[in-house]
């Protein structure tokens, strides 16, 4: 059941939230976090919803965070076999300085700790940024008011509850290529970027998957070696779907043992497949198969925030 010699994953892709509202979505983590939102478009499970990616300037893998709008949800809350924290990387403990008291003028309180910088976004989704020191190439968005120095610089990984620990370790290992530094800190590292999981003990608390949590995490596969990772999932095991287009890239999705949905996204054909690169994310963007269904889309949607708005001077 090992990985093949031939197979490789760069880290994380993108991690899927959930949102209940999506215009104050956009004004904190375009607005406040300095990201650019670098595609709107629509869940293509239900394209009455919004699906929002935010991103660096190029809306590269590694730094993807998006976001599926469920007007109204009820406020939800991690448990076993969810992801319960984001994991970003930040160049310095300057930035740290700079991000504690940025949320806090915004109005989020946000706790200090030894390495890092611990806060929830207003619908109670947990964040963590952390001073990187390794070799991964920053992912840096550029926004009006965040310094580039200061500003995050993509994933490094992400915390999640396990209820079946040691069988989530397997599949991580075993099928996925990960490795284990220290107990419960799993590393992916690909050629190019790396990230990290992980395994946390759960709480007795039934968790509710809805606004403010994290519905699954992807992990970066070479275009050229998707069909051969969703065989090898399959063989596994795993359950996994067949390879589904999603125009911006390609996605296979399975549940891990302990019952967090992993999807593995291919790396590309990417963002500016349908927009000028520096227009991203400013109009609704729809896939081709979802175009004849504009005019209804967009009688349903309703407006967010322009993302020029925050755009740098030198930007487009």
């Amino acid at each position: 059941m090992g990985v093949m010699s031939d197979l490789r994953l760069e880290g994380v892709h993108h991690i899927s939230c959930i949102t209940a509202d999506a215009t104050a979505n956009v004004e904190f983590y375009a607005g406040v976090m300095g990201m650019r939102l670098v595609k709107k478009t629509v869940n293509q499970d239900d394209p009455s919803v919004y699906h929002l990616f935010y991103g660096d300037e190029k809306g590269s893998p590694g730094f993807d965070l998006t976001f599926f709008e469920y007007p109204g949800a009820r406020k939800g809350r991690a448990g076993a076999g969810m992801v319960h924290r984001i994991l970003w990387r930040v160049a310095s403990a300057g930035s740290l300085d700079y991000w504690e008291a940025r949320l806090a003028d915004n109005g989020i309180t946000a706790e200090r700790t030894p390495d890092g910088l611990l806060f929830a976004d207003p619908e109670g989704l947990n964040h963590e940024l952390l001073v990187y020191g390794g070799t991964d190439t920053p992912l840096i968005p550029g926004h009006i008011d965040v310094p580039p120095e200061f500003a995050l610089q993509g994933f490094h990984g992400a915390r999640a509850y396990a209820p079946r620990p040691d069988a989530t370790a397997m599949v991580l290992s075993q099928v996925m290529g990960f490795t284990e530094a220290e107990p419960g800190e799993w590393v992916l590292a690909g050629d190019e970027r790396s990230g990290v999981y992980y395994l946390d003990p759960p709480p007795e608390e039934r968790g509710i998957p809805s606004a403010g949590t994290v519905h699954h995490i992807a992990w970066a596969s070479p275009l050229d070696q998707h069909d051969e990772w969703q065989r090898h999932v399959t063989e596994a095991g795993l359950h996994a779907t067949p390879v589904i287009d999603r125009f911006y890239f390609r996605a296979v999705y399975f549940r891990e043992p302990g019952g967090v949905l992993f999807e593995l996204a291919t790396i590309g054909p990417g963002f500016a497949s349908d927009e000028d690169p520096d227009h991203l994310g400013e109009k609704l963007s729809l896939p081709p198969d979802f175009e004849s269904q504009r005019e209804q889309v967009e009688a349903i949607l309703r407006p967010v925030p322009d993302p020029r708005q925050w755009r740098p001077v030198s930007a487009s």
